[in-house]
């Protein structure tokens, strides 16, 4: 494990490289931390031919976790991001993304294309809506995670499925600090959207993965796909956006060769 520090606020960030050949930065969703790569098969796919950054976002993991809103700002976070690429000496990195990942992904693309050899996201997209965080848990999240953190949001959240979570997710969730992630769920909902016109001056090689069953986030992919010149969406047959990245197999199928040709 490696640390680096944003220089605008300070904040300490986590980061793990493994492999050889060009870099690749990858980022988790929401709630979850820089294991999930590894421990879906992805680094161990990606390793072989490519040098795996991986981070833990602030809030997340091992990172720092500031409590307040503003430290989450999506323009922070692409900071984060290009501070985590020149401490792995990664001049240009391809770049994957799951769900908020995927977000950071556009929002970088849009910001420092320069910095990117590609792009890849994965149940991403480059708008959220008001209500989007209760949509994908339940929409009494933050009062739950008000008034009895974690504990309190992981039985809201079953209930609301009516179906308990499978042992590695309900363990990954239960790791984060209730308020920490209050706060950057409110940033997160808060964010503005990136306009169309600048979506469309990204010129980088895009690869655009959402589930059928993810029905916002693919439409939101497929408009992407529209505007930018180098963007192909890929659709993940059945998969909701909590299964977006497994099985990995068929993901990896589509995203290996399209790494190769770029």
């Amino acid at each position: 494990m490696a640390t680096a520090h944003n220089l605008a606020d300070g904040v300490e960030l986590s980061y793990d490289t493994v492999g050889e050949g060009p870099p690749i930065l990858l980022v988790h969703g929401s709630a979850l931390t820089k294991a999930i790569w590894r421990g879906f098969g992805y680094t161990k796919a990606l390793r072989e031919h490519y040098r795996v950054i991986t981070m833990d976002l602030r809030g997340h993991g091992r990172s720092a976790k500031p409590h307040t809103a503003a430290a989450y700002a999506m323009d922070t976070l692409v900071a984060d991001a290009l501070t985590v690429l020149d401490a792995a000496g990664a001049e240009q990195a391809h770049f994957g993304g799951y769900s908020v990942g995927g977000r950071l992904g556009f929002s970088l693309a849009a910001a420092a294309p320069e910095r990117l050899l590609s792009l890849t996201t994965f149940g991403g997209t480059y708008r959220i809506q008001p209500g989007s965080v209760g949509q994908l848990f339940f929409p009494e999240y933050d009062a739950a995670l008000g008034s009895g953190g974690m504990d309190a949001f992981v039985a809201g959240w079953e209930a609301h499925m009516g179906a308990s979570l499978d042992g590695q997710t309900r363990a990954a969730f239960l790791a984060n600090d209730g308020q920490v992630l209050r706060a950057y769920f409110a940033q997160t909902e808060a964010e503005p959207a990136i306009p169309e016109d600048i979506l469309a001056a990204i010129d980088v090689p895009a690869l655009l993965m959402a589930g059928t069953a993810d029905r916002a986030r693919l439409e939101d992919s497929r408009r992407a796909a529209t505007l930018m010149r180098q963007a192909r969406v890929v659709e993940l047959p059945g998969r909701n956006h909590g299964t977006t990245l497994l099985p990995a197999q068929p993901v990896l199928d589509e995203w290996l060769p399209f790494l190769q040709r770029h």
